[in-house]
């Protein structure tokens, strides 16, 4: 398999290729990698970089476009790599800075793009800013880059307002002053160990301006922005007047998510992106109310990508998938902006137990014919490592191996991502299935017996396998005419439970025969009949076609070219 040199030099100045594509980002296949559970290079049970620069051949012979990087900086680990103590360094866990240069060195080779995690909205609690301003107490100029208040109360021994952690518990803690008294309180949206940055502050804003340089120096394509929405509060910081907020996220907008100041920080990062050559991207993980306030975040000075939780969280039905694509696809189209599509990533259920309702078999059934489903659709597409496996969610982890800080909390998240973290399985028999370089060797969590099946040695070459369908379904992508970017489909009469559209060549020609493509996507537990509409391209299940009609299985898609 060939594949476009999509890679840009490790040089902000330096000119793109001659090869590189208008555009990249808006067709582009971009493959998670975490890094703890991708590869392990030094043998002591946690992923690192070394693991991942061994494994981007793999990744070039996916197809895939670019590799999100979740974080691997400097950090405590409070929330694994989530809390940042220095933005600029490398947690020895994962490796050196030199090994960063080299991983991404590498990948441009290989043509693939590298994207990085930024988590702007907190830092670690050992940060060397909040630090300071905890040795310097209330006064410190050090406070005002985080949101340091005294607490209510006679004595200031409640918190400043009812904001509640996602994690769990108020959204505040208290510090204990120089002199072991008793002192202000401090803003933290996730974890203790992560206070929030002030973003009304001028010196924060300016220190990540240069931490996107510092990146994109190295020759970074882009940063994956981690809780984009959460950066400015409302002014005052004032009250929801309610508990269990955590259930209003994504259904409306908060005083501590979505707030419109978010917008002038991000036509700010443009700029700084687009001093760069080779495309540099932005992508949201923005959890907003609807599709069109996800818009807002793509408008054309602001970022490139936000991700689509509103398709993620669609059910396996076919009105609901349809609505989901027809909302993000008109919200996305005024902006000018890519629709995007993910099934899975690090903090939801794999998608192949979501869809499962108790029977594995079927959750695999339905994962694969949705991932011919978001491969079809017009823009970009997320793959979560190891959803093109098939891997199931780990759902009987111990608890004394957990490491989700929401499974220590209350009220708070689920605590169950660890379950969607387990080490991916690259060959063998047994635990690790060769996640680290000794038969055997340890791993961070634990990997389940059945695995081996799994693993890329064991599906690699078998045409029936889940692996050889993204392969097979991520080339096809590359290669139809019709496939990729765009804003619309073209939705086809179907039966009860079937989703059919099709799609024309993006050249302006319109729909050859030749070249036009349709989707049918059955979402019943049983086969359903009906016209043909070409020759099969692809199926996640054996399609019978016989005479003019064609035959779905159950919990299937097809790809048809016409």
């Amino acid at each position: 398999m060939t594949h476009d040199l999509t890679g840009t030099p490790p040089s902000g100045s330096a000119a793109p290729t001659a090869d590189q594509r208008t555009g990249w980002w808006r067709d582009a296949v971009i493959y998670q990698v975490y890094p703890r559970s991708f590869a392990d290079g030094n043998g002591d049970g946690m992923g690192d970089l070394e693991g991942v620069r061994t494994r981007l051949p793999y990744l070039a012979e996916l197809g895939v476009d670019a590799v999100w990087l979740s974080p691997f900086y400097a950090s405590p680990q409070a929330d694994a790599g989530y809390d940042v103590a220095d933005y600029r360094a490398i947690d020895p866990m994962f490796g050196t800075l030199d090994d960063a240069a080299a991983v991404i060195r590498e990948a441009h080779a290989l043509g693939l793009r590298i994207i990085v995690d930024l988590v702007p909205n907190h830092c670690s609690d050992q940060h060397v800013w909040f630090r300071q301003a905890l040795r310097e107490g209330p006064g410190s100029p050090l406070r005002e880059r985080f949101h340091f208040r005294p607490g209510k109360g006679t004595g200031g021994e409640l918190p400043p307002n009812d904001w509640e952690s996602i994690f769990g518990g108020p959204a505040w803690t208290r510090t204990t002053e120089p002199d072991g008294s008793p002192g202000e309180w401090y803003l933290h949206l996730f974890a203790p160990e992560q206070p929030d940055f002030n973003w009304e502050h001028p010196a924060v804003q300016d220190e990540f301006r240069s931490i996107l340089r510092f990146w994109l120096d190295l020759g970074t394509d882009g940063f994956r922005i981690d809780v984009a929405h959460g950066l400015v509060k409302a002014d005052g910081l004032p009250d929801m007047g309610r508990g269990e907020q955590l259930k209003l996220l994504g259904s409306q907008q908060l005083p501590f998510f979505d707030q419109d100041g978010v917008h002038e920080i991000y036509r700010s990062w443009r700029k700084v992106l687009d001093e760069y050559a080779g495309e540099r991207i932005g992508v949201a993980e923005a959890w907003t109310p609807s599709a069109d306030r996800t818009a807002l975040y793509l408008r054309p000075d602001e970022l490139h990508q936000a991700f689509n939780f509103h398709y993620l969280g669609a059910g396996w039905n076919a009105a609901g998938l349809r609505e989901a694509v027809d909302d993000s696809l008109d919200a996305m189209r005024p902006v000018g902006a890519p629709t995007t599509w993910v099934l899975s990533n690090h903090d939801v259920v794999r998608h192949t137990t979501r869809y499962a309702d108790g029977d594995p078999e079927r959750g695999l059934r339905r994962a694969r014919a949705a991932a011919l489903l978001m491969l079809a659709l017009p823009g970009s597409a997320y793959v979560y490592q190891g959803e093109e496996l098939g891997l199931p969610e780990v759902t009987d982890l111990p608890d004394e191996v957990r490491q989700d800080p929401s499974f220590f909390k209350e009220n708070g998240q689920d605590g169950l991502r660890d379950g969607c973290r387990v080490p991916i399985p690259w060959s063998g028999t047994e635990a690790p299935y060769g996640f680290g370089p000794e038969p055997g060797g340890p791993s961070w969590l634990p990997q389940p017996d059945v695995w081996a099946k799994y693993s890329v040695e064991a599906q690699t070459g078998d045409p029936t396998s889940t692996l050889e369908l993204y392969r097979s379904a991520i080339a096809l992508r590359r290669e139809h005419p019709a496939l990729g970017a765009g804003d619309a489909v073209e939705w086809l009469d179907a039966p009860e439970g079937v989703l059919a559209f099709r799609r024309a060549p993006a050249d302006g020609t319109g729909a050859a025969p030749a070249t036009a493509f349709v989707c049918t996507v059955n979402t019943t537990g049983g086969p359903v009949r009906l016209p043909a509409p070409g020759r099969v391209l692809l199926a996640s299940d054996g399609a019978v076609v016989e005479g003019g009609d064609a035959v779905l299985p159950a919990d299937s898609a097809v790809w048809w070219t016409t």
